[in-house]
């Protein structure tokens, strides 16, 4: 009797460390090494991630492909690996009500002004892409520069309680503006700028590189956001004329997705900004020829984020923004002011 007891007692606290262990995994994204409980051995893992996959989603979601591209693993190890991942990470479907759940739970950022934060439903989406597009000079960097900040406010004031990353392609990042950002929203600012990591790209190869580098640091520590300050404006001038413009679209859809990917994988908001391009440029359509400008990148871009916001100058310090496009926000506009603390309210 005191035997059976005992083994009743031992398959208890195993059932309790079970519901534990997937308690813990359902907080976030599952470490790679994990997997060295599944029969996987340390050099494969390593490999694993010298090639990029930090985590067990990562595994699972990648293409056979694309993990037969990473050196010493080979198609069949391959298929092993993924076995295995498919167990842990769910592949198949789901009811609804359970997305809607997940809905529910997800983080949104505020962007320092109450009016654009209420066209947006409550600030932008943890898990999504949102792009912003506009002229120059119409607020969308110093936007970018307060999202750095916010992101990093307590859940309870409409923060995400995670460090920044910020891809600079066009060399306008300044870390003095955070400071001023900083002061507005009660933090410290020398901790506020220890929290935002920072690269400049300098070629469309390298930006792509940086966004591997960035998974690494993402399965290490917790982050809220990534920022791609511009993500189009290396292809612009990498890429000429209509003889490189398929190559361009590749590259530039390639990136998207791997954006993509970093947003699902770890529930990042991910902000990428857009340079314009003017539209009707041979005057054709005359008083009936729609926006006068349109943004860079066409159906691939168009295609690859989730909610696209169009940035407009206003009168004096007052910008305008309007969702053009999102899978379940209404064609909206509002305005906010920008100052030396970053966006806010509009002024009158």
């Amino acid at each position: 009797a005191a035997a059976v007891a005992q083994r009743v007692e031992e398959n208890e606290e195993m059932r309790e460390a079970a519901e534990r262990e997937m308690e813990e995994l359902a907080m976030g994204p599952i470490p790679i090494q994990t997997l060295t409980s599944k029969g996987i051995s340390a050099g494969d893992i390593k490999k694993l991630i010298e090639g990029g996959v930090h985590t067990v989603e990562c595994l699972a979601h990648l293409s056979k492909k694309e993990l037969c591209q990473i050196k010493g693993i080979s198609e069949n190890k391959v298929e092993k690996l993924q076995q295995v991942a498919w167990t842990i990470v769910p592949m198949g479907f789901t009811t609804a009500t359970v997305i809607a759940e997940n809905q529910q739970e997800k983080i949104m950022i505020h962007t320092g002004c109450k009016e654009v934060d209420a066209i947006l439903e409550g600030g932008l989406e943890a898990g999504s892409i949102t792009e912003i597009y506009g002229e120059y000079r119409c607020g969308k960097t110093q936007f970018c520069h307060t999202l750095c900040v916010t992101c990093q406010l307590p859940l309870q004031q409409g923060g995400g309680e995670g460090k920044a990353l910020y891809i600079d392609t066009e060399g306008t990042f300044r870390p003095q503006r955070l400071h001023a950002i900083a002061e507005r929203f009660n933090l410290n600012p020398s901790d506020v700028l220890d929290n935002v990591a920072y690269a400049r790209a300098h070629n469309t190869d390298h930006q792509a590189q940086l966004l591997v580098a960035a998974a690494s640091m993402m399965a290490e520590a917790r982050f809220a956001l990534i920022i791609v300050d511009s993500a189009t404006s290396l292809y612009r001038s990498e890429f000429n004329g209509r003889g490189e413009l398929s190559v361009r679209q590749v590259h530039l859809g390639r990136f998207l997705r791997q954006l993509q990917r970093l947003a699902e994988e770890f529930g990042v908001a991910i902000v990428v900004t857009n340079q314009v391009v003017a539209a009707n440029l041979d005057g054709a359509g005359g008083m009936f020829a729609g926006p006068s400008i349109k943004a860079i990148g066409g159906n691939i871009m168009a295609h690859g984020t989730t909610t696209r916001l169009w940035f407009k100058k206003g009168r004096g310090e007052n910008r305008m923004v309007k969702i053009i496009s999102s899978p379940c926000l209404a064609e909206r506009d509002a305005q906010f002011a920008i100052g030396t603390d970053g966006v806010n309210d509009c002024k009158e």
